[in-house]
């Protein structure tokens, strides 16, 4: 596992693109042939909505000028992480 520090000299050294305003939300980054930045959806819309964003607002905002925004080939990933609730029965 690598700390922040270390992944942001990969995405440095990668010239990758950063999604301005997201640090907090990046959480890795992808191997092979183009690595790129890696962000957790749901954090950036937290991001937004502590910001004074309400929620569909932020997810829309998101949608339309993140997440659908193609800079070539280094324009970050955002992935949505499943969360399952476990059921003591």
């Amino acid at each position: 596992m690598i700390d922040k520090e270390h992944l942001m000299e990969i995405l440095a050294e990668e010239e990758c693109l950063a999604a301005d305003g997201f640090d907090e939300a990046l959480v890795g980054c992808t191997y092979g042939a183009n690595v790129v930045a890696v962000y957790d959806i749901n954090k950036m819309v937290e991001i937004l909505m502590e910001e004074g964003t309400d929620y569909e607002d932020a997810v829309d905002f998101l949608d339309y000028n993140v997440v659908g925004a193609y800079l070539g080939e280094k324009t970050p990933l955002y992935v949505n992480f499943v969360t399952q609730e476990v059921h003591n029965d």
